[in-house]
């Protein structure tokens, strides 16, 4: 019997190469993301209301756009590896919030570094101590989201933003370690080719964790351009069963604040345009191809 996998795997573009808050004014780079044949966006969930997420759900509705969410831990007082009960309890909130967002929203997942403050460092590796609160957060929120129909998908980034848990194998020890449904991880090809030793390895050892993937060039560019294996990497994903989201994340000067926090000093293509529509091609073809 022929199995075909990745019959339902969607494209997707994340708005963070615009905005930090997806709002009406949007509407006309969303309507030329549907028309370049993506399948639908993610949506940073930094501030705002349920109201209002539920106002975005309806736009991308009319537009014909699918959505998943991202989001950081963006101050020390919600940090989830905080000795203090009282910060744990604000991450606990912070979380809770995001979900209440994503679900508003019509999306089934929301991504990102959520299990310490973005940029924090300790000093050293993440202790037995720490694992341990981080643990009763995700547990907690674990049951909030799955009450929700909404999964939370631990990212795996890089030692220069984050000392939690760098490597999928790291990261998926954790998620197991868990063993709860609503809480797993995302695959990251920029983070995986500074921290992984073998990225396309590190995927396939981890296919059972992961539950959403982020296509990112070396630079935060146009994939395609830089040296990413992408007929490797897609040949390892879909042979792996994969069938969620395939999602651009690109980043570029726009947004001076978020500029400044994912160190991009230097623009990485010579339009908006040119990330999405030939980032399409790329995993449009590659996707096909593999």
């Amino acid at each position: 019997m022929q199995v075909f996998w990745g019959l339902n795997m969607k494209i997707g573009f994340c708005m963070l190469l615009w905005t930090t808050g997806v709002e009406a004014s949007h509407r006309p780079q969303l309507e030329d993301i549907r028309a370049t044949g993506y399948d639908g966006v993610e949506v940073p969930v930094f501030s705002g209301t349920p109201d209002e997420y539920a106002a975005i759900g309806r736009m991308l509705d009319e537009i014909g756009l699918g959505r998943t969410a991202i989001s950081v831990i963006p101050s020390l007082e919600m940090n989830p590896l905080s000795d203090d009960a009282a910060d744990r309890q604000r991450a606990v909130d912070y979380l809770k919030w995001c979900v209440d967002c994503t679900a508003a929203m019509g999306a089934a997942s929301i991504g990102g570094p959520l299990h310490q403050t973005l940029g924090h460092f300790s000093g050293a590796g993440t202790t037995e101590a720490e694992f341990d609160r981080a643990r009763a957060v995700h547990r907690e929120i674990g049951d909030y989201a799955a009450a929700q129909g909404v999964t939370i998908a631990l990212e795996a980034i890089n030692r220069f933003e984050s000392y939690f848990a760098n490597t999928m194998d790291d990261l998926c020890a954790y998620s197991r370690s868990l063993d709860h449904p609503a809480i797993r991880t995302m695959y990251d090809t920029f983070h995986a080719n500074i921290e992984e030793q073998d990225p396309i390895g590190a995927f396939t050892r981890n296919a059972d964790q992961i539950v959403h993937v982020h296509i990112s060039e070396n630079d935060r560019g146009v994939p395609g351009r830089g040296n990413i294996p992408w007929a490797e990497t897609y040949s390892a994903i879909k042979a792996s069963g994969y069938d969620g989201w395939l999602t651009i994340e690109a980043f570029g000067r726009g947004l001076p604040e978020l500029a400044a926090a994912t160190r991009v000093w230097r623009d990485f293509a010579e339009s908006p345009e040119a990330y999405y529509r030939e980032g399409y091609q790329c995993i449009r073809q590659g996707w096909d191809a593999a």
